[in-house]
């Protein structure tokens, strides 16, 4: 009797090919930037309102869904500092290293300034120039840090707002006090946990639109901010960006080697986040993907990440609190005929490194602006001048600031021997790298 031969195995389905995440977003940077030039050339005014709808749309869903979102990382991450050896110790090192990074990042934004005298080759007219309506003073700045009610909730003219500086401080407070109370507020820990959980996963949908929503900022900002627009402040403009790169390619990787880091590794890690960061221009907002890349690419333990990475998401400005503010400042000051001196330049560069948190992680840097432009003494109505082409400017800085969000934890890591250098040394660019946060 002869044996049947056996059967054929079924033939698998090949499974559909995906557009990469990351195509798709220069994709739709793409598609957007040549709405822009249509919307403009043509003077079509419908697709522009249109495409600015959808941009605003995006932020302002991003805005809503961050603010639950940084309170519970910042609750959760306090809580379980008391899992990690020397706490107290890589608490003071990050910190040490935010303000070193902002050193650099301000005196490369001041050299800049002088070689290039931005505002002396800007062709402006300062008639009609206004002080912005809203402005940041010291005694302010102060004033903010203070929580006036649960989440520091306001209104204004659009609606509802909240102050992420306020949020941060008091999230540090119930996580101290949760932290101290221990056994008994593990209830409060666990429900927190579930709301850090369930917003994280809200923000990785947002994400996902991140290809229509960037697309449709960027082109509302090609339709708004043609060359003939920029072109009166082209020197600012290209040394905003020119300051950005140096940090983000040339510091960054130069402190990456001196800790025995490859740099190619780094951005091969962390680029989904900065690639996030320059379409949506919001740290607190890139803030779930920059603490995945943190942990699952660049090897940084998830229990010292979750702490310093939402920290750093609301205080570690390299781009709008260091750089941008520098080169605003000596624009302004030439743009009205202010002579600085060597005692301005150090006031620069001391609000740059403690008055960073003034920025708070949300789109724009008005309030770290003003607060640097009054320092200064220097004129307020110089502000509304740059603000004209201030998205174009904040994609490059936001993008800068993620970059050395991740980078600080990373290194503080290294210092500290917890870095896992395998995973730091096989991470590679991430397709659609869902957010994961703070995890037991």
């Amino acid at each position: 009797m002869s044996s049947s031969p056996a059967a054929a195995p079924p033939a698998q389905k090949k499974a559909p090919s995906r557009i990469p995440f990351g195509a798709r977003v220069l994709i739709g940077l793409a598609l957007g930037i040549l709405l822009g030039a249509v919307a403009r050339v043509w003077d079509v005014e419908w697709l522009a309102t249109t495409l600015g709808t959808i941009g605003s749309i995006f932020v302002q869903v991003l805005r809503v869904v961050v603010v639950p979102l940084i309170f519970a990382a910042i609750v959760v991450s306090i809580v379980r500092l008391r899992g990690v050896a020397n706490a107290a110790k890589l608490a003071v090192s990050t910190l040490v290293w935010f303000a070193i990074t902002a050193a650099i990042s301000v005196v490369i934004g001041i050299t800049i300034g002088l070689l290039t005298n931005p505002g002396a080759n800007a062709t402006l007219s300062l008639e009609g120039a206004e002080a912005p309506e809203r402005t940041g003073g010291w005694l302010d700045f102060l004033k903010s840090i203070v929580p006036a009610n649960f989440l520091g909730a306001g209104t204004n003219d659009s609606g509802l707002t909240f102050n992420v500086l306020q949020i941060l401080v008091l999230a540090i407070a119930i996580g101290a006090a949760a932290l101290a109370i221990g056994e008994k507020a593990q209830p409060f820990v666990k429900f927190t946990e579930a709301v850090l959980e369930i917003f994280s996963k809200l923000v990785w949908w947002v994400i996902l639109l991140s290809p229509i929503g960037g697309g449709a900022l960027i082109g509302r900002a090609v339709a708004d901010y043609g060359w003939d627009l920029i072109a009166p402040l082209a020197v600012f403009t290209f040394d905003v960006y020119l300051g950005c790169a140096i940090v983000m390619f040339i510091v960054y990787p130069v402190i990456a080697r001196m800790h025995g880091l490859r740099a190619g590794r780094f951005f091969a890690g962390a680029w989904p986040a900065i690639q996030f960061a320059f379409v949506s221009r919001s740290s607190i907002g890139t803030l779930p993907l920059t603490m995945r890349v943190t942990t699952e690419q660049l090897g940084v333990p998830k229990e010292y990440a979750s702490f310093a990475v939402p920290l750093g998401a609301t205080t570690k400005m390299d781009g709008c609190a260091s750089i941008y503010p520098a080169l605003a400042a000596i624009t302004v000051a030439q743009l009205f005929g202010v002579q600085l001196e060597l005692h301005h330049y150090l006031l620069i560069a001391f609000v740059a490194v403690v008055g960073s948190a003034a920025t708070a992680g949300l789109t724009g840097a008005i309030v770290m602006l003003t607060l640097t432009l009054s320092t200064l003494g220097l004129p307020l109505e110089g502000v509304g001048l740059l603000l004209a082409i201030d998205p174009i400017l904040d994609m490059a800085r936001t993008a800068t600031n993620v970059a050395g969000q991740a980078l600080v934890p990373t290194i503080v890591a290294k210092r500290a021997g917890i870095l896992d250098e395998d995973r730091y040394n096989n991470s590679k660019f991430v397709e659609n790298p869902e957010p994961e946060l703070v995890r037991s």
